[in-house]
């Protein structure tokens, strides 16, 4: 019997663009420097390599499905209840199921015009319409987010600092669109790149005053285990509660698990990290701004880089590319004129500014 089938996907998911990480390669050469995804030149620290080394061992094995060494490790470091915590491949994946669980059909995701893209894909995904509000000068504009609530909104996302513009807004600012959201929502904080900034808590101190507040943290940024997709939040008791009811049982395997425990507990990586990073991109920054490059104070762990244009940002980044250097253009993050570029280490740093040196040497005596 000759049958024709046609499932279709759920509404949203058509209207999705596909999320496209940064490159990696650049045919023709083998000396690539890749500046496209923000993470750690001096990758993890000894102890969570050990770890994740360890845990091979045992390959067979189901990991631990309630996560209970890391979630105690994240919860003596920072201080927190390890009751609150909830663990999941990634912050990306914490976004989507957020998203899965609390803003289906009619209800809207709010986030910044060149907020993360997870946000709209992840609402996208469930069938929830995305609200993009405008910042003013790559920064949240509190007033404008505020008027863009409404008794449909369902999720508020801000990341803190920001990618791709590496800003950052006080924590004023966050507690006054925290007393704007409704009662029908959550504002999320999204804190991917915290770590950076020196002693701020993500957020974790509001959480613990409210119950409409949650923080993300992932350890793909300055732990440097973005291959091992670990990630956690910190939420009032009825949000882990409906997470850990519909996240996978064994999201996270036994190396991201074991690597991730010892990772947060090496503080003296993360400081030394830290303060690498804050060093040579102040230097950079300033460097750029000499060659008539401008890019934002950032707090991250990378720069966004500003043209005259469209074109003269995609000339750069062709030309550092012609040079081995992979930076990430921007333009789906509505920032067409710019590239983002990851603080590498002081050889990466230089490389990336001798790149940009001799473009902008080439367009002025072109």
């Amino acid at each position: 019997m000759d049958r024709t089938f046609s499932p279709q996907p759920n509404p949203g998911i058509l209207e999705i663009s596909p999320y496209v990480g940064g490159g990696s390669t650049v045919p023709g050469r083998d000396d690539v420097l890749k500046l496209s995804s923000n993470e750690n030149p001096l990758g993890p620290g000894d102890a969570a390599r050990d770890a994740a080394r360890d845990a091979l061992r045992i390959p067979e094995v189901y990991p631990a499905s309630d996560h209970l060494h890391l979630r105690t490790a994240i919860a003596e470091v920072h201080g927190l209840p390890v009751e609150g915590i909830v663990c999941g491949a990634g912050s990306d994946e914490l976004i989507a199921l957020l998203c899965r669980i609390y803003a289906g059909p009619g209800g809207e995701v709010v986030f910044t015009e060149h907020g993360f893209a997870m946000y709209r894909i992840s609402a996208q995904a469930a069938g929830a319409e995305p609200v993009a509000v405008p910042e003013r000068d790559r920064v949240l504009d509190p007033d404008q987010l505020a008027a863009a609530l409404s008794d449909r909104t369902r999720l508020v996302f801000i990341a803190n600092p920001n990618n791709p513009t590496g800003t950052m807004v006080s924590e004023t600012v966050v507690r006054k669109l925290a007393d704007a959201i409704p009662p029908t929502a959550l504002l999320v904080l999204d804190g991917a790149y915290a770590e950076y900034v020196e002693e701020f808590d993500g957020g974790a101190t509001l959480v613990g005053e409210r119950g409409n507040v949650v923080m993300l943290r992932t350890f793909s940024k300055i732990h440097g285990l973005a291959s091992l997709r670990v990630g956690w939040a910190y939420a009032p008791p009825d949000v882990c509660d409906m997470l850990n009811r519909v996240r996978g049982p064994f999201n996270i395997g036994a190396p991201g698990l074991a690597a991730a425990a010892a990772a947060v507990r090496d503080r003296d990586h993360v400081t030394r990290s830290r303060t690498m990073n804050t060093r040579l991109r102040s230097r950079l920054h300033q460097q750029l701004a000499g060659l008539g490059l401008e890019s934002d104070v950032s707090m991250a762990n990378f720069l966004l880089i500003r043209f005259e244009s469209p074109a003269e940002a995609g000339a750069a980044h062709s030309h550092l590319l012609s040079q081995g250097v992979i930076t990430r253009r921007v333009d789906e993050y509505n920032l067409p004129s710019a590239i983002r570029a990851t603080i590498g280490d002081e050889a990466g740093c230089r490389r990336l500014f001798d790149g940009l040196e001799s473009f902008r040497n080439r367009r002025e005596a072109g």
